[in-house]
């Protein structure tokens, strides 16, 4: 038997190394192994992405509440819900993407697969220039609609216009990471968007600390960071050709595809704009309470953001599970993830709600130095907290729907509790409890509406999930 050299011996180990590495950041093939651990594995890098991307408005908070001052604060969190509205658009268009992506993915169809990702890209380019122009002339009346305070209106509409215009960088990281993950391949998101953190932290304290352009700064860090992470998962699809082809033929618009993307995503899509709805008609309220208060709602929602990302991940996480194996015709398999999902979201949120109450007035005190400002954010963050265990729950079964096709009923559930519960009870809860000292009613009023509305999510859609109209809504 002939041996093999020492130098062939590393050369084999070498080899193998590479090929693990290559493996990792590669597609992985959710229709084998243990639910649970598959899960698990694909959910975890999408966490510490996701936390990176929350770092994202958070940085852009911290930065401009230390640097500049509490209604310039105040004014990044008034401006949050109308951005998050022009990104639905592009919410919806990933999600369909993603779906589509993971299906055909599941089913190994080439084709269709390739199809799909050059048909998201060109879609997503008809939309951001279709949005700029339609939507730059609202900024100004949308402001004066939701009566901004004057103190702050005029930050609120540059970190709104540069935004804006920066759109295609944060559509195309939204799209290009969907699809990666579609293929079960969250590491490589999670990589670049690593990348595009440590930008957009050097630059939001660069613009905001030594060129002092205040909440313009911390807008145009965050759009050149976006813009990176972008081109980077651009760059990564041209790369996976053992999966598809990235030619020029596929990006040409097919009306199946695009069809299939728009009764896909639109519902999706639809979801974010109800919710991003109701919170711009509940920051309508919110205004009325004065800059404290919504300095306080800012840091609020800066942690609730860490706080989702273990829903959010989880849920994604469980579209694309659900995707590849619809796709390949497991439904017992979906099942059993669907269960077993659910509890590891529920674990997570549990132990990130205890963390919250313990912990609570520190992570306020990282945003402001005004103790009255954190006295009152601890306050409002405990009313939330136990509704993120409730919230587990929402995403990962709404995550299992839309996976296999069914994205109209999570739209539903969000209507219904968004706009149909929230919206009276925050109103209706600041109408009964107006005094001759509290003329707009108690300042809780919000949090409260929001967790009702979380806690009706979750019984609505475990209802649906159990239904199971959902294993109808495949791929055709």
């Amino acid at each position: 038997m002939q041996k093999i050299k020492p130098n062939n011996k590393i050369l084999i180990k070498l080899r193998q190394m590479i090929a693990s590495i290559k493996k990792f950041f590669g597609p992985t093939d959710m229709t084998q192994g243990k639910p649970w651990k598959t899960i698990l594995i694909f959910t975890v890098p999408m966490i510490v992405g996701n936390i990176a991307q929350q770092l994202y408005s958070t940085v852009d908070s911290i930065v401009v509440g230390q640097y500049v001052g509490d209604n310039a604060l105040a004014a990044v969190g008034s401006a949050t819900p109308i951005l998050n509205m022009l990104l639905v658009l592009f919410i919806g268009i990933s999600s369909g993407a993603s779906i589509m992506v993971s299906q055909y993915f599941g089913a190994k169809d080439r084709e269709s697969l390739s199809y799909s990702v050059g048909n998201a890209i060109t879609v997503t380019a008809i939309a951001c220039v279709g949005l700029i122009a339609i939507a730059a002339p609202l900024i100004n009346p949308v402001l004066e609609m939701l009566n901004t305070p004057a103190s702050i209106k005029g930050w609120c509409y540059d970190y709104l216009m540069i935004s804006l215009v920066g759109m295609a960088g944060m559509a195309y990281y939204n799209i290009l990471s969907g699809i990666i993950r579609g293929m079960g391949d969250s590491i490589s998101a999670l990589l670049y968007l690593l990348v595009a953190t440590v930008i957009n932290i050097f630059l939001d304290i660069y613009f905001v600390k030594e060129l002092r352009m205040e909440v313009a700064g911390v807008a145009l860090a965050t759009v050149i960071a976006q813009v990176v992470s972008s081109i980077l998962c651009l760059l990564k699809l041209s790369r996976m050709k053992q999966n598809f082809d990235f030619k020029k033929q596929y990006f040409k618009p097919v009306k199946h595809y695009v069809k299939m993307i728009v009764r896909l995503g639109l519902p999706s899509g639809l979801t974010q704009a109800i919710f991003s709805s109701a919170m711009i008609i509940v920051q309508s309220l919110t205004n009325q309470f004065g800059e404290l208060f919504i300095a306080a709602n800012v840091v609020v929602m800066r942690v609730d953001g860490f706080a989702m990302m273990p829903n959010f991940s989880f849920g994604t996480s469980l579209t694309t599970y659900a995707g590849q194996n619809v796709g390949a015709g497991l439904y017992d398999r979906v099942t059993k993830g669907a269960k077993q999902g659910t509890w590891l979201a529920v674990a997570f949120s549990t132990t990130i709600t205890l963390a919250i109450l313990i912990f609570g007035k520190w992570l306020m005190g990282i945003f402001t130095d005004t103790a009255e400002l954190v006295n009152m954010s601890y306050k409002l963050m405990c009313i939330l907290a136990v509704g993120y265990i409730a919230m587990a729950v929402t995403q990962s079964l709404s995550g299992i729907m839309r996976g296999a096709g069914d994205t109209t009923t999570p739209m539903w559930i969000s209507l219904i509790t968004s706009v149909f519960a929230r919206i009276p009870i925050a109103y209706g809860i600041s109408f009964l409890t107006r005094t001759p000292e509290l003329p707009h009613g108690i300042k809780e009023c919000i949090q409260i509406s929001l967790l009702c509305t979380w806690v009706l999510g979750a019984v609505l859609t475990f209802i649906f999930y159990c239904r199971g109209k959902w294993k109808t809504k495949a791929i055709r």
